[in-house]
């Protein structure tokens, strides 16, 4: 593929709800453009972009994926991303890369959650948009119906590019309201008459948008003068490129119909790199392909043939293949091997990737997600792209000892390719956990470790940690003494026990007094109270909040040893914990919900049937943050539940506070449960 300047280049995602159509929009402009010479379907796993096994059998994206085509002397690099809300770190990476997006509407379905995040995303990212009103031939496609909702949910700024010729099985091609052309399939046809009227209407305030943004175009268009196709063209551009119009199209990737006025649109309408700006520091810099180099890693994938793969976008400078770069984020030097323009899975050598386009590298040493590579003489440091943290935890059970002694690698390995994963391991209940933001992600990831690194896994919801406390103060005394012939065994310790404050963990003292345990066994005392402590007696959950004290005991000249009055320290923990009137406590969390103010009311509600504590609501832009103290326990499988609550509206944060006590009958239920577990 040839090299294109700043201007001929033009780096768009394609956003939507999931199921609109992108990645068969995607497929049609390949093919359209000559990219590709077969017209992959999503239903038979054919398509360029959706190459991945796991993608094929849930016939959803899963993973962002490039894929450049030529189009009117200019290099489009369209990036397809999944539309399910699992994957938004991959929708966060491409959007960072791009200069403009795509937002792909089903006919049929109109304007969806997804559909709404779409456009919340590129607000927030300030991106210049198109609209493509997708699947104009499904049943109960509706062009005008998705329409009005578009002008009711993003205001008056949408307006139509392109009128649509018949709708679901009459559907067969668009009028163009800047050329005053139709288009029956790709061919050029007369305007129907029977559309005539709203080809006037609508193209009437297409040119009053387009004659806004210049004063003499204004002025031209206030004489009464006729504007030029390109005068309109020159104004729409301005327009959609300041945010202050966003031009819908319309047709139907599957039947190829209005494809190619797309990428019309996309050269016409969208702005290239040249017109776009990188954040350095805090600050937006031009995009320049004569400064020193500067390229941002977006993603990195574990490829079975090549290794590790790393996608990078280059903002300064050129890269070359088999060079030296340095990695500005962690301050070394890195080796460049040979370098790749992709299509989907295609790799396609280059010797160069210049600023402004898209490329990949194998097999680098230190090179993650978020780092810049650089000139050494000339570093320049892009901000990192910020990922969502994740939320939804799950277990992870290796299912054999081969998978066990493999896990490790592949979780460090799937961790560094996604940056929304996270693996930790819980100290308390011995778990590995692995962290996402759904469901789907988390089952995605274990099918991809057994596909790319062979391990196999069981995934569970987490166990809770709890903990056991006393709350009142007990004295205690354990006797250890054996004779077996010989040398025996004794110590004897008296220990007190007092309850301290919550999350203050644990405390061990000696106030002995006449010597009546030599000292160098206080800390045989103290470790059998520390391996005690690890099981309570309720529920055998550490104990936690307490403070041990030894203040007498005995022993023998000959049979005291460590290790009885280790065995006598924990057998007096064990009698003091029951004296103590123990109690079970559990995890609470602060949880941040952020909601429509539709949902407000089921929110509070539900979180109350949680024994939640509400303490106070916040409006924000249009939504309700609500704010809460919750036990771990009763939303572990929290982002589940918000999603279909809020139908996909909602979203929240969580992080730990304190522990505090279980209300007895659901303590009387966890004993009895943990019993049945250990017998």
């Amino acid at each position: 593929m040839q090299q294109y300047d700043l201007e001929n280049i033009r780096g768009i995602v394609l956003l939507s709800h999931s199921g609109a159509g992108k990645t068969s929009l995607a497929e049609a402009a390949l093919f359209t453009s000559g990219a590709i010479t077969r017209l992959g379907r999503v239903e038979d796993g054919s398509t360029t972009s959706d190459y991945d096994p796991d993608e094929i059998k849930r016939q959803i994206s899963l993973n962002l994926t490039i894929l450049p085509c030529q189009w009117q002397k200019n290099k489009i690099n369209l990036i397809d991303i999944p539309g399910y809300p699992d994957f938004v770190g991959e929708v966060k990476a491409a959007m960072r890369v791009s200069d403009g997006a795509v937002i792909v509407l089903c006919a049929a379905s109109g304007v969806e959650v997804g559909s709404e995040q779409a456009w919340g995303f590129c607000e927030a990212a300030d991106l210049p948009r198109l609209i493509f009103v997708n699947k104009m031939d499904r049943e109960n496609a509706d062009f005008y119906r998705t329409f009005d909702e578009l002008k009711a949910r993003f205001g008056s700024k949408c307006l139509p590019l392109q009128l649509p010729i018949g709708a679901q099985s009459s559907f067969q091609g668009v009028v163009d309201l800047v050329t005053m052309k139709g288009y029956i399939g790709e061919k050029e046809a007369e305007i129907p008459s029977s559309l005539q009227g709203q080809v006037d209407s609508f193209r009437e305030k297409l040119v009053e948008a387009a004659a806004e943004i210049d004063d003499r175009l204004i002025e031209k268009y206030l004489d009464g003068k006729e504007l030029t196709q390109q005068e309109i063209s020159d104004g729409l551009r301005q327009a959609t490129l300041s945010g202050k119009i966003v031009p819908v199209l319309v047709g139907s990737a599957v039947r190829n119909i209005g494809v190619g006025l797309f990428l019309d649109a996309v050269c016409n309408y969208l702005p290239s790199p040249k017109e776009g700006k990188v954040a350095v520091a805090g600050k937006a810099i031009e995009i320049s392909q004569t400064e020193p180099l500067a390229a941002l890693v977006f993603k990195t994938s574990a490829d079975p043939y090549v290794g590790k793969l790393t996608y990078f976008r280059v903002y300064h400078g050129a890269i070359a293949s088999n060079s030296q770069v340095w990695n500005a984020t962690r301050s070394e030097g890195e080796r460049i091997g040979q370098l790749f323009t992709l299509r989907g899975k295609n790799q396609e050598p280059v010797s160069e990737v210049k600023a402004g386009d898209i490329g990949a590298v194998a097999k680098l040493s230190l090179t993650g997600t978020g780092d810049t590579l650089s000139s050494r003489d000339k570093p320049l440091k892009i901000d990192a792209i910020k990922f969502p943290e994740p939320i939804f935890n799950q277990a992870v059970h290796p299912k054999t000892k081969a998978d066990l002694d493999k896990l490790g690698a592949a979780l460090s390995r799937l961790s560094e390719e996604d940056p929304t994963l996270r693996v930790s391991r819980n100290a308390d209940t011995g778990e590995t956990i692995l962290s996402g933001l759904g469901e789907t992600h988390l089952e995605a990831a274990a099918e991809k470790m057994v596909r790319k690194f062979g391990v196999s896994v069981k995934l569970d919801t987490p166990k809770v940690p709890y903990k056991e406390t006393i709350t009142v103060p007990a004295k205690a005394e354990y006797k250890h003494k054996k004779q077996t012939g010989g040398h025996g065994q004794y110590g004897h310790v008296l220990l007190k026990l007092e309850p301290l404050s919550r999350d203050s963990g644990t405390e061990f003292g000696g106030k002995i007094v006449g010597g009546a345990i030599p000292r160098n066994y206080i800390p045989a005392v103290e470790k059998g109270v520390n391996e005690a402590l690890r099981e309570g007696i309720l529920a055998r959950y550490p104990v936690v909040d307490i403070k041990t004290t030894v203040y007498d005991g005995s022993f023998h000249p000959v049979d005291s040893s460590e290790i009885c009055f280790k065995i006598a320290g924990a057998g007096a923990l064990k009698q003091g914990l029951s004296q103590g009137q123990p109690i079970l406590l559990e995890p609470i969390m602060n949880i941040k919900v952020t909601v429509p103010e539709d949902f407000t009311g089921d929110i509070i509600g539900d979180l109350n049937t949680r024994r939640a504590r509400v303490q106070g609501m916040n409006p924000e832009d249009g939504t309700n943050v609500i704010e809460a103290q919750v036990p771990l326990a009763e939303v572990l499988r929290y982002a589940i539940d918000l999603r279909s609550i809020t139908q996909g509206r909602g979203s929240y944060t969580i992080a730990p506070s304190h522990y505090e006590e279980v209300p007895t009958n659901i303590a009387q239920k966890i004993i009895a449960q943990r019993q049945a577990e250990k017998s």
